[in-house]
């Protein structure tokens, strides 16, 4: 893994993405918008980053991502289904290249036996050249420790770890 401190992860993607002529947006619930911050941290981000879409009620996911009423009944917003359609939507809708989404619970409260505090779902959107039939969607499940800033914080850098990771295939 490379060194935080001196080239954050923040840093390498948005090189990436520039160097790709790529195009980002981020769909957050748990983060309330960190993900994004931290890629518009960077001086230039403007070329690549599109949106952030901070979607943390059911409605919200509905309304702005088209997450459908039967993932959110069948399995609840902290879920794989739910962060990929979350994922999909976001990239979809801004019409960008690239999309993460983070749904999960960041504490103190909230978690259960299945899903304790600190567990989240990150998802990572490709938009592959129409007629490809190769965008997709990963999909990754992570649990993390800390206060609920550290916990967000954890998260968000992951989710950027998780786009650094996509956009290197």
């Amino acid at each position: 893994m490379a060194d935080e401190t001196a080239d954050p992860v923040e840093k390498r993607v948005g090189k990436r993405l520039r160097e790709a002529a790529a195009t980002v947006a981020t769909a957050e619930s748990c983060t309330g918008g960190l993900v994004g911050s931290k890629i518009t941290d960077i001086p230039g981000s403007s070329d690549y980053f599109d949106r952030a879409l901070v979607t943390y009620s059911y409605e919200a996911k509905r309304e702005l991502l088209a997450v459908s009423r039967e993932s959110l009944d069948a399995h609840g917003a902290v879920s794989e289904p739910v962060a990929i359609e979350m994922a999909r939507g976001v990239r979809d809708t801004a019409r960008t290249d690239w999309a993460v989404a983070t749904t999960g619970v960041a504490g103190p409260s909230g978690g259960s036996p299945e899903t304790p505090v600190g567990t989240v779902y990150i998802a990572v959107a490709e938009a592959a050249p129409w007629g490809t039939n190769e965008s997709g969607v990963t999909v990754s499940r992570y649990e993390f420790d800390g206060t609920r800033r550290e916990i967000k914080a954890a998260i968000a850098t992951q989710a950027l770890r998780d786009l650094e990771t996509a956009v290197q295939e």
